[in-house]
């Protein structure tokens, strides 16, 4: 599948779980979701704080910050119930908080 069909896919998922976030009545803010390969160099290259094989430069993960009731989220745990929701969503998503990255949406491709 071309990376421009699986960054289709990724998209969908995540305004479903942006979607569902509202239902159970969170709000949220975008932090990093794409890293520009100007400041952070191409896919396989470390170049910044990203990681060499970061998958925002692929266009394929999305950090969300997480708030519910004004209070911001900030611990992983926070995140868990959305992490499996968004793992059911499509067997190639992974949560971040598999890896310490409870923001951390993203699709392997």
């Amino acid at each position: 599948m071309s990376l421009s069909k699986v960054q289709r896919e990724f998209s969908k998922d995540i305004v479903t779980l942006k979607v569902h976030m509202l239902e159970k009545g969170y709000e949220f803010t975008d932090g990093d979701a794409y890293r520009d390969p100007r400041v952070h160099g191409e896919y396989g290259e470390k170049k910044s704080y990203a990681s060499a094989h970061s998958r925002h430069k692929l266009k394929l993960a999305n950090d969300i910050n997480l708030f519910l009731n004004g209070k911001y989220l900030t611990e992983t745990e926070d995140h868990r119930y959305f992490g499996a929701y968004w793992e059911a969503l499509h067997p190639d998503n992974i949560w971040g908080g598999r890896f310490k990255d409870g923001n951390h949406y993203e699709r392997k491709r």
